[in-house]
């Protein structure tokens, strides 16, 4: 009788309780539909109530089943599923042989191949990336043989997690971490690897109380070992012409007391240096933190107009070889942000594949390409686009969207926002304790040395004894009508091989004066 008893009193509550939520819900679509059809803002709303609201829903649920369910393997943008499932499997160190055949088109424009040596280096006379030394001129070089780094990823723009990994990853692995223009944050220096100091637009982290650069602050880090070079950010790929964006729920007190603003306001850095205006205050300013810091200092810009770059060129020559700066950090208009308005995205600034190879012959022309080294960022997150970046000109690769794939990035396009599913781009806590920076670290380091022992593999079969020895002479690339012809009939060239033009008549070789 009792368990009887209990049994239609528990029947009878779950009954109600059916009916209360079954009330709720009615109510809930009651009030849906009246405030679908007497607003006048959103037509589906309006002419569909209740009902057009799932197109809402759909629409945000297709970022993340199309790439699953869709998208096919070569054309998903801005990564596709071949290439990112290459990083992956990079960054897991494992198995990364595919068989049957390749499912990229060989006769699509613009594909690169390589043409392959008969007789290609034997392992026994492989040989490592030839170290490079940056700053000749300096009080204290920089010199690595890490062909692949890490690029600018600014604490606030991604996580205290994030940033661990990569400093420990970057250790492992003997590149370079980049610390983005949000300042220096204790976690960048955790793993006690390499880094380079970005300077951004609002000077975080070197600025004095009204903004400006300060010389104290660039003597204290210039004092930390780990800090090995500085880099002057003039432009940014994704973003030409505008200056760093981190929304207000990403500015957290610690974000905030490191780069010295409000906490919980958007920090939206100036679109522009207010003291570099010209080519003649760019080589000042180099020359400036070079002379405290006693470091290699370059700049770092995504190129469009170009006549800018031949005037600093000239500039050099008034000054001598020693006021060039040590690098150009190229930036590509298909780079990539953690927040940034798309018409820039989409349609300013010149991609790398059209830059470097101009860059490089300028410099090479003005006599400067050993003395200024080049460093590339834009969608290099796979071999066949490290090596085409070195044989190309380039000393160096960055690139931060590969290692964010390596931390465990799923391309779910919420960079901008706080709700990132992986705690890459967000200071949500919830979502951040499923990046271990142990575990990570030993993915980014395996990515690092996976590109590199694979970059390496293309220059053997080219038959270059290591990667630095790939020229733009190993490259085909395939044109309009499905035939390779060689890569440098596709590199344009710089204003300066015009015979008419003025600015070169005299040497082309500048040396020290």
């Amino acid at each position: 009788m009792i368990d009887s008893h209990w049994a239609l009193e528990l029947l009878t509550w779950l009954e109600v309780s059916f009916i209360v939520l079954v009330g709720a819900a009615l109510l809930v679509v009651v009030f849906m539909y009246v405030t679908d059809i007497t607003q006048n803002t959103h037509t589906i709303r309006k002419n569909y109530p209740v009902i057009g609201r799932f197109r809402y829903f759909f629409e945000h649920l297709g970022e993340f089943f199309r790439q699953y369910f869709f998208a096919n393997d070569r054309e998903e943008m801005p990564f596709n599923r071949a290439d990112r499932s290459w990083v992956y499997r990079a960054a897991k160190n494992i198995d990364s042989n595919i068989g049957f055949g390749s499912t990229l088109n060989l006769n699509e424009p613009g594909t690169l191949i390589f043409l392959n040596a008969a007789f290609p280096i034997m392992e026994n006379d492989a040989l490592m990336p030839s170290p490079v030394t940056l700053g000749p001129f300096c009080r204290t070089p920089y010199t690595t043989n890490s062909i692949f780094n890490i690029s600018g990823m600014s604490y606030g723009a991604i996580s205290s997690p994030a940033i661990k990994a990569l400093s420990h990853g970057a250790a492992k692995a003997g590149c370079w971490l980049n610390t983005g223009e949000g300042g220096l944050s204790p976690y960048h220096l955790e793993g006690n690897c390499d880094l380079v100091f970005q300077i951004g637009t609002a000077k975080y982290g070197v600025r004095d109380l009204d903004g400006n650069l300060s010389d104290a602050r660039l003597l204290d880090l210039a004092a930390k070992p780990q800090i090995k070079m500085f880099e002057i950010k003039l432009s940014q790929g994704a973003k030409p012409g505008k200056g760093g964006i981190l929304p207000a729920e990403k500015v957290s007190v610690e974000v905030a007391l490191i780069r010295g603003i409000p906490e919980g306001q958007a920090s939206i850095s100036p679109n522009g240096h207010t003291d570099i205006r010209s080519v003649a205050e760019l080589l000042k300013m180099i020359d400036h933190i070079r002379t405290v810091t006693g470091k290699p200092v370059g700049f770092k810009a995504v190129l469009g107009e170009k006549k800018w770059l031949i005037d600093l060129i000239n500039e050099i020559r008034i000054h001598g070889i020693e006021a060039a700066p040590d690098f150009i950090t190229l930036d590509s208009a298909d780079g990539g942000s953690g927040a940034a308005p798309q018409p820039l995205m989409d349609h300013v600034g010149l991609p790398i594949k059209e830059s470097l190879p101009w860059v490089t012959a300028l410099l090479t022309e003005a006599g400067l390409k050993e003395r200024i080294k080049i460093i590339v960022a834009g969608k290099l997150i796979t071999p066949h686009m490290v090596a085409w970046a070195l044989a190309s000109g380039a000393d160096f690769v960055n690139s931060a969207r590969g290692f964010m794939f390596a931390l465990g990035c799923i391309q779910a396009l919420q960079c901008h926002k706080n709700t990132c599913p992986t705690g890459i781009t967000t200071h949500n806590s919830k979502l951040q304790k499923g990046l271990d920076p142990t575990n990570k670290a030993e993915r980014v380091a395996a990515y690092q040395y996976n590109i590199t022992k694979s970059v390496a593999m293309i220059a053997h079969s080219c038959g270059a004894a290591e990667p630095r020895q790939l020229k733009s002479e190993h490259i085909h690339i395939v044109n309009a009508n499905g035939f390779s012809v060689p890569l440098d009939d596709f590199n344009p060239q710089p204003l300066i091989f015009a015979p008419h033009n003025p600015h070169f008549s005299e040497s082309k070789t500048l040396t020290k004066n």
